[in-house]
């Protein structure tokens, strides 16, 4: 499957790669206290690590073999969409939301727009997890059209156990 870089537009968005002055928006993203509750995000406890992650996700977001895009509002960073796992024709999303952007659609149109690019890329399946607890998170999935998988997974996450529910779009 190819993952060619491109812009993808939607009515209020921008989904594109990240770029050196989003640095502070991703690291606050990962760093807020209800997104590390809810979502599996990396531990950014110093300034070293911040960086390095930043970094990395930049890089992951400019490589035509992953699938990794700032969602933007205007020109501001508010969420991140990317790949977890890329299986043959089959391809597991991840994505967060800058909690201060919740409740608007901007996660359900942001991932519907990537669906369709997956979709044309040759990708069968699009699949992602949400925590049980996470009831937006689960929204999201079922307003993008996904169904649920017969799939769960119990994971430990910061100290508490959570299942994951997973889910996929219909072949």
């Amino acid at each position: 499957m190819s993952l060619e870089k491109i812009t993808l537009r939607t009515p209020r968005l921008t989904l594109s790669a990240l770029r050196e002055k989003d640095a502070a928006a991703l690291i606050a993203l990962f760093r807020h206290k209800m997104v590390n509750a809810t979502y599996m995000v990396p531990d950014l406890a110093d300034e070293t690590t911040a960086a390095r992650l930043f970094s990395r996700m930049r890089e992951l977001s400019l490589a035509a073999d992953h699938c990794v895009f700032g969602i933007f509002l205007d020109d501001t960073l508010i969420g991140i969409m990317n790949d977890t796992e890329i299986d043959s024709d089959t391809i597991e999303m991840g994505y967060a939301l800058h909690p201060d952007h919740s409740g608007h659609g901007y996660m359900t149109e942001a991932f519907s727009a990537v669906i369709a690019h997956l979709r044309a890329r040759g990708f069968a399946r699009v699949t992602a997890g949400a925590f049980e607890e996470n009831a937006a998170s689960l929204r999201v999935l079922q307003k993008c059209g996904m169904i649920p998988l017969p799939k769960t997974d119990e994971i430990e996450y910061r100290g508490r156990k959570h299942v994951c529910i997973y889910y996929t779009t219909p072949l």
